[in-house]
């Protein structure tokens, strides 16, 4: 027991703390990479749809609505997932 709390002070606090974030939501960077990369790719989907119906083409209104609720998700579990302690590191 005495050697696991020698192994504990000897960590660094900053390190410990980062390390507790992590435990609590693992994976967040790639999750959130996963996320933006949706979001990109549906918002790019909306804007194309958009400049051919611009353009006089014919998009159907569910195309239009399901790129439309693709990027409201995607928007929405970029911001749910976000960095809520206040501090400025990932």
């Amino acid at each position: 027991m005495s050697e696991n709390q020698r192994s504990k002070s000897r960590l660094d606090p900053a390190l410990r703390e980062r390390l507790l974030k992590e435990s609590q939501t693992p994976w967040r960077g790639l999750r959130r990479l996963v996320w933006f990369a949706l979001f990109a790719s549906a918002g790019l989907g909306l804007f194309t749809m958009a400049f051919r119906a611009s353009a006089g083409g014919t998009v159907d209104l569910s195309d239009f609505g399901i790129q439309g609720g693709a990027l409201l998700l995607f928007s929405g579990l970029l911001w749910f997932d976000r960095n809520r302690g206040g501090s400025s590191d990932g």
